[in-house]
């Protein structure tokens, strides 16, 4: 069975990933989700201390969560949402992770298109260029349109009151920058042919990390003969690992990893 890091992504706590800790546990796995730095062990921590995660950038997130693997006797298999996902290719295109999914995630250097939501999505952050050396949260407003669109109204809502937290704000203006820095945190090793397998997934309905950029993505890895795979959600928005349809989402994980036998002894 397989050693297993989660990661997070923007403005949700790294708690919300229980229910998939729980889920992979019961299929053997040993399952971990680190906090980011700075984060505190509860949404409602982090929210009061919004200030102790400010400043960190793409660059220091991945090591990071590089320390966190090295517990390990062997690379684990990391799985990442949105920046996690982007956060998950950048250890894995530096063998420092067995294989990778990257769920929805936040575009690397390279990644061309870039559609309207997905602007609208990030304005609340980049529309203040102070916000980069901030911590900043989502306003229930613009957690609806950003991750739950897809869902109900209450649903967002709930969600939002359960597991948004405030979130540096310097990744997402790396990211934003990425392809007009010549040696971006958001490049990644898409080319390298020694790495484990790679599955990127995407979904029609996400307004924060719109489909056209996973199916980039995906693109910028023709180069590599190592294996990356594509999987698209039909109908689903951002809040896909957090909401009512998350266990569609794991089993897919849960089976790529089978069937690409990205599986070690615990």
């Amino acid at each position: 069975m397989a050693n297993v890091v989660f990661i997070h992504g923007l403005w949700v706590a790294h708690t919300a990933w229980q229910p998939w800790i729980e889920l992979f546990h019961a299929h053997g796995h040993r399952a971990v989700a680190p906090p980011w730095p700075g984060e505190h062990a509860t949404p409602e921590q982090t929210r009061r201390h919004a200030a102790d995660q400010a400043g960190n950038g793409i660059d220091e997130l991945t090591e990071h969560f590089a320390k966190h693997l090295e517990q390990f006797d062997a690379p684990p298999v990391v799985i990442g949402h949105s920046f996690g996902g982007l956060i998950a290719q950048k250890l894995l295109g530096q063998n420092r992770a067995a294989a990778a999914i990257a769920i929805d995630p936040a575009p690397i250097k390279g990644v061309k298109p870039l559609p309207f939501t997905q602007l609208r999505s990030a304005f609340p952050i980049l529309g203040n260029p102070g916000n980069k050396g901030r911590a900043k949260g989502l306003t229930e407003a613009q957690w609806r349109y950003g991750f739950g669109n897809a869902l109900s109204q209450a649903e967002s809502d709930a969600l939002w009151r359960q597991w948004a937290i405030p979130s540096p704000g310097r990744p997402l203006f790396e990211a934003a920058a990425a392809n007009f820095a010549k040696n971006s945190p958001a490049k990644v090793d898409t080319a390298n042919s020694t790495r484990g397998p790679l599955l990127i997934t995407g979904a029609t309905a996400d307004h924060t990390v719109a489909p056209a950029s996973t199916r980039a993505a995906h693109r910028l890895y023709e180069k590599s003969s190592a294996i990356t795979d594509f999987h698209e959600f039909d109908g689903r928005g951002h809040s896909l690992t957090i909401d009512h349809g998350w266990r569609d989402v794991a089993d897919v994980a849960l089976d790529w990893m089978a069937q690409r036998q990205v599986t070690r002894a615990a």
